[in-house]
């Protein structure tokens, strides 16, 4: 219970990672540009990346890592 404390996606789905990425980055398109992968270059949809993204721990962890920092970017800000 402890290190789900410390952990910032505690609580944060998937769907709402990819879809707070896909906001930032303007589309499917700036996403695609900052991880190159097909599920955000070929026919973009929120389905096949979540199908993507839960069979391939690479590929989500480069997903995690980006949501981060934009949260981090976006808290220094303000």
């Amino acid at each position: 219970m402890q290190e789900q404390l410390n952990n910032p996606l505690h609580g944060k789905r998937l769907d709402e990672i990819i879809l707070s990425l896909v906001e930032y980055f303007g589309g499917w398109e700036g996403l695609g540009k900052k991880i190159d992968i097909k599920c955000f270059n070929h026919d973009p949809n929120l389905k096949s990346s979540l199908a993507f993204l839960r069979k391939t721990p690479w590929a989500r962890t480069k997903v995690e890592n980006l949501y981060l920092k934009v949260m981090k970017d976006n808290e220094r800000k303000k």
